[in-house]
C-alpha cells in the first residue's frame, strides 16, 4: 500500500514526487513511467537514421523527463504563458509556485541566466510589434539547452531513485475507482498498485489515454482550444534582433479574415527541426542547444480554434490532420512559403535551390494546402506577413514550413482549485496531458501544488 501513486515522469510528475518526499519523507511513493530511464532514452533519427522508424514508444516523447527532456529546456517564468494555473488560484499564488519551481531547477543544476528581464528593451520591441498589430507577451525565459536539460533531469532521477519506487517501461492500464474514490491503478504488466492518493500526469503523449479513462469513470472533461499549425524555419539573422534580446518572442495575432488567434510557440534560435512520433503519428517540433548552433531559427505558428457542442474530440481532430500529412509525405511535409503562395508543391529541386538548408532532412517536399484546412492556412499566411513587419525576411519565398505541428493537450479535465477531479476523491490530474498546462515550468508548478494539497491532508 502506497501513500501516493504517480502516473508519468514528466516535469509535473517529477515535481509532485520531489515535493511529497520533502514534506513527507516517511511516505511511500511510487512513480510509474512507460518509457525508459533518462540515460537509456534514444532516438534513432537523432543518431543518424535516414528516417523515423516509428518506435513503439517514441524515445523523444516517452521516458524520464517526458516530452520536454529533449526539448531546448525553456522555463518561461510567468503565469501569462504556458498554462492555465491562474484559473485555479490567484496570480500571486501562481507566481509563487513558478518561482519555487524555478529555484528547484537551479538546485539541480539549471543555468543562472534569464533572458527578457530588461524592461526598456522589451518596451521598444513591444512598440514595434504593436505597429504590426501583434501583441508581444512579456515572458522572461531561463534557457537550459537540451544537453543541460538532460543533466538536470538525470540529477532529479538519481535523487528520487533513493527515496521512492520508480517503475520504468510499465504503463498504467486503468484506474481503480470504488464508491467515487480512487483506490489505485492497474498496470500493463498485470500488477495492481494500491494507493491512498493517485496523481495523473501523463503528458501530451498520454492525453488520449487520460480522455478515454476519464470517460469510462464519467469524470468531466471540457474542450480546450485545438492548436494546429506549422513549424517555421528561416535564417537565424531574420529573428536575431528579437532572439538576441528576448531569446523567445511570444507573439499573438488575430487574423483579419477569420479573427482566429495565431501565436508563436517554442522559438529555437540557431536550433533544429525534429520529428516526433505520437502513437504512430509523425508530428514536428523544434529544439535548440546550449553548445551546438545551426544557421537557422525555428518556431511554431499555432492557430487556436475553440469548438462548441456537439464537438467533443479535439485530440482526434488534431490527429486526423496530422495523419493527412503523413499520408501524403510518408511522414513530415516541408514546403517553401513562396511555393505555397504560388499554389504549387515544393520539390527537392526547389528546396535545394533555396537560401536555407532544412535541418530536418527526412521531411518530404510537398503541398501543405492539401492538408491544413483553409481557415487555419489563411490565418498562418496572414501571421507570417505580420511577422515580416517586425522581422523582415519572415515572409521570404524561401522560408520553410513543416507540417503538421499539433499539440495534444486539447482535452481539459474538470478540476477543483486543488486540481482534484470532480466526482472522484483523491484523484488529481496535472500537467499538459490534463490540459492544465502548456509548458515545463507551469507543469512543474502544478505538481508542487498538488503535492502540497495531498500532504496537508495526510
Amino acid at each position: 500500500m502506497y501513500n501516493v501513486a504517480i502516473i508519468g515522469a514528466g516535469p509535473a510528475g517529477i515535481f509532485a514526487a520531489l515535493e511529497v518526499t520533502k514534506l513527507r519523507p516517511d511516505w511511500k511513493v511510487i512513480l510509474v513511467e512507460k518509457g525508459q530511464k533518462i540515460e537509456n532514452r534514444k532516438c534513432p533519427l537523432r543518431e543518424g537514421s535516414p528516417k523515423c522508424i516509428n518506435c513503439r514508444r517514441c524515445g523523444l516523447l516517452c521516458g524520464w523527463g517526458g516530452a520536454g527532456a529533449f526539448s531546448d529546456g525553456k522555463l518561461t517564468l510567468t503565469p501569462d504563458v504556458g498554462g492555465h494555473l491562474v484559473d485555479y488560484m490567484s496570480r500571486q499564488n501562481a507566481e509563487e509556485l513558478i518561482d519555487y519551481s524555478d529555484k528547484l531547477y537551479l538546485d539541480f543544476g539549471a543555468t543562472e541566466e534569464v533572458f527578457g528581464t530588461d524592461m526598456k528593451t522589451f518596451q521598444e520591441l513591444e512598440h514595434q510589434a504593436v505597429l504590426a498589430e501583434l501583441k508581444l507577451v512579456h515572458s522572461p525565459v531561463r534557457h537550459l539547452g537540451t544537453e543541460r536539460s538532460l543533466d538536470v533531469l538525470k540529477a532529479m532521477q538519481d535523487y528520487l531513485n533513493e527515496r521512492i519506487t520508480i517503475l520504468n517501461n510499465v504503463s498504467a492500464d486503468s484506474l481503480i475507482v470504488e464508491c467515487e474514490q480512487v483506490k489505485g491503478i492497474k498496470l500493463s504488466n498485470g500488477e495492481t498498485i494500491c494507493a491512498e492518493y493517485t496523481i495523473i500526469a501523463p503528458g501530451r503523449e498520454g492525453a488520449d489515454w487520460l480522455t478515454q479513462e476519464f470517460a469510462k469513470h464519467k469524470i468531466g472533461m471540457v474542450n480546450n482550444a485545438v492548436d494546429v499549425g506549422v513549424r517555421v524555419e528561416l535564417p537565424a539573422p531574420v529573428f536575431e534582433p528579437l532572439t538576441s534580446k528576448l531569446y523567445e518572442s511570444k507573439l499573438i495575432y488575430h487574423s483579419p479574415t477569420f479573427g482566429d488567434e495565431v501565436r508563436t510557440f517554442c522559438m529555437n534560435p540557431n536550433g533544429e527541426v525534429v520529428q516526433e512520433n505520437y502513437s504512430g503519428i509523425a508530428t514536428v517540433n523544434g529544439h535548440s542547444y546550449a553548445n551546438y548552433k545551426t544557421p537557422n531559427t525555428n518556431f511554431a505558428l499555432l492557430v487556436s480554434e475553440k469548438f462548441t457542442e456537439p464537438f467533443k474530440e479535439p485530440i482526434q481532430y488534431g490527429q486526423h490532420i496530422a495523419r493527412l500529412a503523413n499520408m501524403l509525405g510518408g511522414g513530415i511535409l516541408v514546403q517553401r512559403f513562396g511555393d505555397l503562395l504560388d499554389g504549387r508543391r515544393s520539390t527537392p529541386e526547389r528546396i535545394k535551390a533555396s537560401v536555407i538548408t532544412p535541418t530536418l532532412t527526412c521531411a518530404t517536399p510537398g503541398d501543405l494546402s492539401l492538408v491544413i484546412p483553409y481557415r487555419q492556412m489563411t490565418s498562418i499566411k496572414e501571421m507570417l506577413f505580420a511577422l515580416d513587419k517586425v522581422a523582415p525576411g519572415t515572409a521570404s519565398r524561401y522560408t520553410l514550413l513543416y507540417g503538421i505541428e499539433v499539440k495534444f493537450y486539447s482535452a481539459r479535465v474538470k478540476l477543483t482549485n486543488e486540481l482534484e477531479t470532480e466526482g472522484v476523491k483523491n484523484l488529481f490530474a496535472i500537467g499538459d496531458g490534463a490540459g492544465v498546462t502548456r509548458g515545463l515550468i507551469q507543469a512543474s508548478a502544478s505538481g508542487v501544488h498538488v503535492a502540497r494539497t495531498i500532504c496537508s491532508r495526510g
